[in-house]
């Protein structure tokens, strides 16, 4: 079980990070889109982890989260601890992935065809209603698209994980850093090992992806969205 640690540990963080993401990503995309001052500004902030080196931005979540920091003071009255544990693992990768889905959904949202949310608004729909039947499946490939970049970035997230959560095997140790490790100890069998899985793993992502955004392309030839 320990020899797997890694994988559960990586797989967990990586979900849910992607899931944290997906619901703010389409969120603020949404909102940002609508905007019609400062968006290049708005923009710029919420994409700063991408270009950001990830230890910097480990580095401003431990000046957030740490025990001195603007919501450590008010965690740690609360007896909730970020610093060193799976929570930290999540965040990380969260901040450091999320900017891969708020971009790909707000491309999608960009791009959407507006004369079918007109048309919608026309025959008396929801704005909830036109976001869930005529938006989302219109946006369908750049979301996944979204998604599952935002899943293999989380996956293989190091830099800021390793300055907010450490590198505690069987609590905070993915992949990343047991390559990491497994380097640092000269152990270069077990670092191949890690290499080889992770490089699977994201393969697979990429792969399932391109077979998805074909089929959808291929689907929305000869097809219309229903409302």
């Amino acid at each position: 079980m320990e020899l797997l640690s890694p994988i559960v540990l990586s797989i967990e963080v990586a979900a849910a990070a992607t899931s944290v993401s997906f619901i703010l990503g389409l969120y603020i995309a949404k909102q940002v889109v609508k905007l019609r001052r400062m968006k290049a500004f708005v923009d710029g902030i919420l994409t700063l982890p991408l270009v950001l080196p990830p230890t910097v931005v480990g580095f401003f979540l431990l000046l957030i989260f740490g025990r001195n920091g603007l919501l450590g003071n008010m965690l740690a009255a609360m007896q909730v601890s970020v610093v060193f544990t799976l929570t930290g693992a999540i965040i990380a990768a969260t901040v450091v992935s999320f900017p891969l889905m708020y971009r790909s959904a707000r491309g999608a949202f960009e791009q959407f065809d507006r004369e079918l949310i007109y048309a919608g608004r026309t025959i008396g729909m929801s704005e909830a209603r036109i976001f869930w039947r005529v938006i989302m499946p219109g946006c369908k490939p750049g979301i996944i698209s979204g998604l599952v970049l935002t899943f293999a970035r989380a996956l293989g997230e190091f830099g800021a994980t390793i300055m907010l959560a450490g590198n505690i095997p069987g609590k905070t140790q993915t992949m990343s850093l047991a390559i990491y490790s497994a380097v640092a100890g000269g152990n270069r069998e077990k670092s191949y090992m890690w290499v080889v899985v992770i490089m699977l793993i994201s393969f697979a992502c990429m792969l399932l992806m391109n077979l998805f955004s074909a089929r959808t392309r291929k689907t929305a030839a000869g097809g219309t969205v229903t409302i």
